[in-house]
C-alpha cells in the first residue's frame, strides 16, 4: 500500500520539550504541586480539560487562578504553558518542507491547548516569521476536535477527514501508548525517544514504500 500521508505529534516530535521549565514557570505563578499536575505526554484535571476542549483558556485562566489564590491574566498563563517548547529544530522543519515537496500530505496530530497554539501559530515558532501552518496540510488539535489521543476515535477522525486508510499513512509520536493505538489501527509507526533524530527512520520507512 503506498504511503500518502505523514501524521506528526508536535511536542517531543516536531518540538523539543522542557517539561521542568514549564513547571518552573507554574511554580512561579504560585502552583506548588505543578510538578504533580503536568504530564508529558497526556494531561489531566483542569490541565487535561483544557487540552480536550472542556473548558477555554478563559474558564483555564479563572480554574487557575482559583488554585494558586491570586488573579492570574491570560499572559501569564500563556507564558507557563509555553515553557514546555524548548527548541524547533531546523532539519525538522526542512523534513516536513521536503516531505511536501515530494507530494506527501504532512499534518499534526496534537494534544496540545490554545495557550501553546498561541505561540505556534505566530512568527515566534520557527524564529524567522512564519506560523505552524506554513508547514502543515492541516492541524487536527486536541481541544477542537474535544478528544485527546490515545483515544482511537481520534485516530479514526483523522482516517475519515482525510479519506485515507491506516496503511497509507505514517505516524510518529514520543508517546508510547499513542502509538501503540495507530498501530493497531494499520498504520506504521515510529516512536522517538527523548532527542532522538526520527527523520532517518523515516526516509528508511518511505524508501521501502
Amino acid at each position: 500500500m503506498k504511503i500518502k500521508t505523514i501524521i506528526f505529534d508536535f511536542g517531543g516530535v516536531i518540538v523539543r520539550l522542557s517539561p521542568d521549565e514549564a513547571v518552573r514557570r507554574f511554580q512561579q505563578l504560585g502552583l506548588a504541586d505543578a510538578g504533580q499536575r503536568l504530564d508529558k505526554y497526556h494531561q489531566t484535571g483542569i490541565f487535561g480539560d483544557l487540552e480536550e476542549g472542556k473548558i477555554t483558556a478563559d474558564e483555564f485562566q479563572h480554574a487557575l487562578s482559583q488554585l494558586v489564590g491570586r488573579q492570574l491574566t491570560h499572559e501569564e498563563c500563556a507564558y507557563a504553558w509555553q515553557g514546555y517548547a524548548a527548541e524547533v529544530p531546523a532539519k525538522h522543519l526542512s523534513t516536513l518542507k521536503e516531505l511536501r515537496r515530494q507530494g506527501y500530505r504532512v499534518l499534526l496530530l496534537s494534544n496540545t491547548n490554545p495557550f501553546m497554539m498561541e505561540w505556534a501559530m505566530s512568527g515566534r515558532f520557527d524564529g524567522k516569521g512564519n506560523p505552524i501552518g506554513d508547514y502543515f496540510d492541516k492541524l487536527y488539535l486536541s481541544y477542537q476536535l474535544k478528544m485527546m489521543k490515545p483515544d482511537e476515535r481520534v485516530f479514526k477522525q483523522v482516517l475519515i477527514d482525510e479519506g485515507l486508510k491506516a496503511g497509507e499513512a505514517v505516524f510518529i509520536d514520543d508517546g508510547p501508548g499513542n502509538v501503540a493505538v495507530a498501530s493497531q489501527l494499520g498504520m506504521l509507526t515510529i516512536c522517538p525517544g527523548e532527542g532522538d533524530d526520527w527523520t532517518e527512520e523515516l526516509k528508511q520507512i518511505l524508501n521501502k514504500k
